[in-house]
């Protein structure tokens, strides 16, 4: 995935996407200061408008605000940035330039939309993306993946709707990067949560200071792989970072041929998302025959989706249930014990699916309430 960019003439873009202004904003400096010819474009949302500010290792070179004209806010930072790179890259002084995504907004749309201009005849025909890579605080990850705050309690939503827990944001960008950059060296326990959760093929630098322009420019950035990476088909039950005694991060994978049972489902929807858990994958339900459905945790809170015929959504693979979660075995302190939920997760897991005479039901289970409408939607008769 990673390999040499020798291309005369054709001016690498990576992005770059954080849950941390600071951790932005520091990124951003230690890069401009690291390699010549960087140039970075800097995107912040606000109620009415975008703020592009564009800046070198000279200062700032552009700072501009932009009206919002419609209500889709990425769509309007990739309207925006696809004009502005092609414009800087054209200009002669910059040989690398970086995109500096609005905090907590997911790397994968502003990678796919750049990527789709670089083609022969697009706006950025001139350019390739190199690299979408996140900075995380290697302090503080266990918390912000885990605990129950949303990005509107920090003041870092992306629009007055956001309910998204600050979890979710977080564990979105690690899975969709290509590069993870930890602020400073991290513990064996947020080691091996970082390797659980970002992607396959993708890599990992410790401490801001090993961040490097160059190998940041080097890089190719590859748009089938990034969305594999993000569809929940996509979650891999990895082992983690290897057998380190501190490391107390753990990984299940959840998978049957069997549907859920929509009532059970219901009843153990509890059992199956509390807790500190980073979970994602794909579901059916007896009800909604040739149906995938979404399942994506984090940060105490769940969201299940309808994400259409399974053989579009899925294709090539038989509809199953799989949930990949991950967590944290949780040292309660002596006398106290450790909590681990794996074996609560495995019996609440089984206990939702239907039984293989329940499935044999076929077109009956259409006839029943349908529990999971609220949810779901009204299934298909």
């Amino acid at each position: 995935m990673y390999g040499t960019g020798k291309n005369r003439g054709i001016i690498p873009v990576s992005v770059l996407a954080t849950t941390d202004p600071v951790l932005r904003d520091s990124a951003l400096f230690g890069l401009l200061m690291d390699a010549p010819g960087v140039v970075a474009v800097r995107h912040d949302i606000y109620e009415d408008h975008l703020r592009r500010v564009v800046q070198d290792a000279g200062g700032v070179v552009e700072d501009v605000l932009v009206p919002l004209e419609h209500a889709c806010l990425s769509c309007a930072v990739r309207e925006d940035a696809v004009p502005t790179i092609a414009r800087l890259a054209r200009d002669g002084r910059w040989t690398h330039v970086l995109l500096a995504l609005p905090v907590s907004a997911e790397p994968l749309p502003a990678a796919r939309a750049l990527a789709a201009e670089t083609r022969p005849g697009g706006a950025l025909a001139h350019t390739r993306v190199a690299t979408s890579f996140t900075v995380i605080d290697a302090e503080t990850l266990q918390q912000d993946l885990f605990g129950d705050d949303t990005l509107v309690e920090r003041g870092l939503e992306l629009t007055v709707d956001d309910e998204r827990s600050v979890g979710e944001a977080l564990a979105a960008q690690i899975e969709q990067a290509d590069l993870v950059v930890t602020s400073a060296s991290p513990s064996p326990t947020t080691s091996g949560l970082l390797d659980r959760l970002r992607g396959a093929g993708t890599r990992r630098v410790d401490g801001l200071h090993a961040l490097s322009a160059v190998d940041l420019g080097a890089a190719t950035h590859s748009p089938s792989r990034a969305e594999r990476r993000a569809h929940p088909l996509g979650a891999v039950a990895t082992t983690g970072s290897g057998a380190v005694p501190e490391d107390r991060s753990w990984t299940l994978e959840l998978r049957s041929a069997l549907p859920f049972h929509p009532e059970r489902l219901l009843d153990r929807i509890e059992d199956l998302s509390s807790g500190g858990l980073r979970a994602r994958g794909v579901f059916h339900v007896a009800d909604r025959p040739g149906l995938a459905c979404l399942w994506d945790g984090a940060g105490g809170q769940l969201a299940v989706a309808d994400l259409g015929p399974w053989s579009e959504v899925c294709a090539g693979t038989a509809p199953h249930t799989r949930i990949v979660v991950v967590g944290v075995a949780d040292d309660r302190g002596p006398g106290a014990g450790v909590v681990d939920d794996r074996q609560r997760l495995r019996e609440a897991f089984h206990a939702a699916l239907c039984t293989p005479e329940e499935v044999a039901a076929g077109v009956e289970w259409l006839w029943r309430e349908d529990h999971l409408a609220p949810w779901l939607g009204a299934r298909s008769a």
